[in-house]
């Protein structure tokens, strides 16, 4: 149990500093006024943001899923790992199973955390150096609106957490389980690290594709209201107001660099903690033999 929390923190902290550029992109991308667009696209946007606000704009908020994401992880895999063992069987729907479960107990923690990251990463847009700025950090975010609208405010936007991570874990997990079972990834296998980046990268870009589009309702209630202006109501509110204006296209806002990203974040993600957990178990079965060897006499 100690293994899976302790490996999925490691994994955690390898994938948000590999993807957090790609972060900050989707967000942009997913909340810039129809009207007024400020980026024509992914990689305008990444231009953009290195230019107005130099490299360190795309790691923007970064604070927040550096401390959320690594115990996010931690707790992810651990859930998991101790939900399979509860099932009883490894198998592909079990697979499912346990993510999904674990993707629905993280939100408590993955939703404060995205709202600061989210904030943070809206504020000072388009300024090298920013004039205004309302918080110093994640941490100042989250106490700010607590402070301004209590524990409702900083659960903003948990329903549509919740539906997002709920069917994407279980998505994650199993299609990890399936290609690391048909590529035989295997410890002793040579080519196992490669195999095991190629298996989480994929995993990562089939739970995105399958639950993008409430990932971009997320993001827009989460960041309504940052500029003064409430839009949306409430889910479906945000769902018909944001379909009216900008048809469906709205639901793919950001995926280029979602994609972008999934890939590296989930391949070191996974390939972190499968690698560690081999290391770890291995080293544990070592121990063990040597402590059911016979002891040589002091003679």
């Amino acid at each position: 149990m100690a293994l899976d929390f302790l490996a999925g923190c490691v994994g955690g902290a390898a994938g948000v500093l590999v993807g957090h550029p790609f972060d900050t992109v989707k967000v942009r991308l997913q909340v810039q006024s129809v009207e007024k667009p400020l980026y024509r696209g992914t990689f305008h946007c990444f231009q953009s943001i290195i230019k107005q606000e130099s490299v360190f704009g795309l790691y923007k908020g970064i604070g927040s899923p550096m401390m959320g994401l690594t115990f996010i992880n931690a707790l992810v895999f651990g859930v998991q790992g101790n939900t399979i063992r509860a099932l009883g069987k490894d198998t592909p729907m079990n697979q499912f199973l346990a993510g999904s479960a674990a993707g629905a107990i993280q939100c408590v923690i993955c939703c404060p955390m995205e709202l600061a990251k989210t904030r943070m990463q809206l504020q000072g847009t388009g300024e090298y150096k920013l004039k205004t700025r309302t918080y110093k950090n994640s941490l100042d975010c989250l106490v700010k609106i607590y402070q301004q609208e209590g524990l409702r405010g900083i659960n903003k936007g948990m329903v549509s957490t919740l539906i997002r991570e709920t069917p994407s874990f279980g998505f994650y997990f199993l299609t990890y389980d399936c290609l690391t079972r048909s590529l035989g990834c295997e410890p002793e296998d040579s080519f196992v690290v490669p195999k095991l980046l190629l298996a989480g990268g994929i995993s990562g870009i089939v739970s995105w594709l399958s639950t993008y589009p409430m990932d971009v309702i997320k993001s827009r209630i989460q960041a309504d209201g940052v500029r003064g202006v409430q839009q949306y109501s409430g889910i479906l509110d945000c769902v018909r107001k944001s379909y009216q204006v900008e048809g469906w296209r709205v639901f793919t806002r950001g995926l280029t660099s979602t994609l972008l990203r999934a890939f590296p974040v989930n391949a070191a993600t996974f390939a972190t903690v499968t690698i560690f957990l081999m290391y770890m178990r291995s080293e544990e079965v070592m121990t063990e033999c040597e402590a059911a060897l016979p002891q040589p006499s002091s003679l």
